[in-house]
């Protein structure tokens, strides 16, 4: 429904096709990894990433070595930190970018006890996107919200924002994450 090229920018993490969902993901507080859940089972159809392509200028997709994108040089290498080297889980992630940049690493420690979904990732990896990746006035797209990182994000760095989330159980955890986050910052702003 968005015209062509409408947001400056899409960070986006379809899902991997990798049944995350059947991993032991360790423990939580919050959201439990529900095995019942099969959206990781496949990757986005290739109609999905055509339509990402036409309704943002520029794009970063994680799970980029997931799927059939065209060759960057702009990739980004999020490195989870020694704490998560020799594990059974990834020790990086890599996102796949529009950008013609040089290559970049982020490192960063995964840790998070209150995760509300199985592959959230920190509200300061996407913070650092933003202010390595985004200009003042972006509009930021998010297609698979998950637990609201991004959102909490844009919304920390003033960005203007739309994110969508299929899940029911995910989007309402993820509303409240967003709405606790917007309330913490103006208690503050006064």
């Amino acid at each position: 429904q968005f015209p062509d090229k409408y947001f400056e920018l899409a960070i986006v993490d379809p899902p991997y096709g990798i049944d995350v969902t059947s991993m032991n993901m360790g423990g939580r507080n919050t959201v439990k990894p529900d095995q019942t859940k099969i959206w990781d089972k496949s990757i986005p159809a290739d109609e999905y990433f055509e339509e990402l392509l036409r309704v943002s200028k520029n794009q970063i997709i994680w799970g980029g070595n997931y799927f059939h994108l065209p060759p960057t040089r702009g990739f980004i290498i999020w490195d989870k930190g020694e704490m998560m080297y020799g594990r059974s889980f990834a020790e990086c992630e890599f996102a796949w970018t529009s950008f013609d940049a040089s290559a970049r690493i982020y490192k960063l420690n995964p840790t998070q006890l209150d995760r509300i979904h199985p592959t959230q990732k920190p509200i300061k990896l996407y913070e650092w996107l933003l202010a390595n990746y985004a200009k003042p006035g972006d509009k930021i797209l998010d297609t698979h919200v998950g637990s609201a990182s991004s959102l909490i994000a844009c919304h920390n760095y003033g960005f203007e924002y739309i994110g969508f989330e299929i899940d029911p159980d995910y989007y309402k955890a993820a509303k409240e994450r967003l709405e606790a986050a917007k309330n913490q910052v103006s208690m503050f702003a006064n």
